[in-house]
């Protein structure tokens, strides 16, 4: 006890606010320091009319206890949780591209085993703001630099983006055997570029997109590419989702856009609730992690 009351006279920087936010009296929370200090032979704290400042001695006791007690603490939290079934809410955002049937196969086996906590899932192509939203995890798929201060990130799975098409489109208009085949082809975008970056056996290559279509939505430019309207670019997850594998083909395989990590984040917190915990240690478990089928030779490794 002469410890936690020792860390909130520091914290608060007088005796007075500190006995306030204890619920104790200005007397007992000076007779708790001056124990401490007799205790350990030392004087913790500088004292005058008009503040309190660590003494050398008291400055490495604080920093040394804050930590042993906020070990502790946390240990508490985790034995606490042991006895009750965990529940709640966790919300979570992701990719409207998404919302297929290996998230769902995840979800339901995580529900499986704690049936108390409701999974709320927005899918939504933006980024949310975790707090002001109040959401607890979110996937991304952003460089690692890109993302915001203040988020614990964990790397869930590679993703590849691939050049796609319907079969029956495909077969209207042929299967491009080079990157200079393309040129005859229409394409759906994503957003406003008219130019395809991808790179292969011979290194980075530029291909100027005859686009037919926009969308704002990477599961839009699924569906039209699934509907036969072009060629498009899409994250690997539909060429492995029983929902689009026939309807969606890869196209000149050894050519990629781009590599780029699925990351599963959350709000860097002194404790982290154990409904996202659970979720963040379930989903990386390895158990929970399978070998995708290949892609002809496009090997990818992904959840569930």
């Amino acid at each position: 006890m002469s410890i936690k009351v020792f860390q909130q006279v520091v914290e608060a920087g007088s005796f007075v606010e500190a006995a306030e936010h204890l619920d104790l009296s200005t007397a007992s929370v000076s007779k708790h320091v001056m124990s401490l200090e007799k205790r350990l032979g030392v004087r913790l704290l500088n004292r005058s009319s008009r503040a309190l400042s660590l003494t050398e001695p008291g400055r490495v006791y604080f920093e040394r206890s804050k930590t042993i007690v906020d070990d502790l603490e946390t240990a508490e939290l985790e034995l606490g949780s042991l006895n009750a079934a965990p529940r709640g809410t966790l919300r979570l955002a992701a990719p409207s591209w998404f919302a297929g049937q290996r998230l769902a196969d995840l979800v339901a086996r995580y529900h499986e085993l704690y049936p108390e906590i409701i999974i709320d899932i927005s899918f939504d192509d933006r980024v949310v703001d975790l707090v002001a939203e109040g959401f607890d995890l979110a996937l991304r798929v952003v460089p690692h630099d890109q993302l915001a201060a203040g988020l614990i990130a964990r790397p869930l799975r590679d993703m590849t983006i691939i050049l796609g098409g319907s079969p029956e489109y495909l077969r209207r208009q042929g299967t491009p055997k080079s990157l200079q085949d393309l040129r005859n082809h229409r394409f759906v975008a994503v957003g406003g570029s008219d130019v395809l970056s991808l790179t292969g056996p011979d290194g980075p290559t530029d291909v100027p997109m005859k686009v037919v279509m926009r969308y704002r939505s990477v599961m839009g430019v699924a569906n039209a590419v699934a509907a036969g309207i072009g060629l498009a670019p899409l994250p690997d997850i539909f060429f492995e989702d029983h929902m689009f594998t026939p309807v969606v083909k890869p196209v000149l395989p050894a050519y990629r856009l781009q590599t780029r990590t699925v990351y599963l984040v959350y709000v860097s917190r002194k404790y982290v609730p154990f409904k996202i915990r659970s979720f963040v240690d379930f989903a990386l478990d390895p158990v929970n992690r399978v070998c995708t089928p290949t892609i002809e030779g496009v090997v990818t490794e992904g959840v569930g």
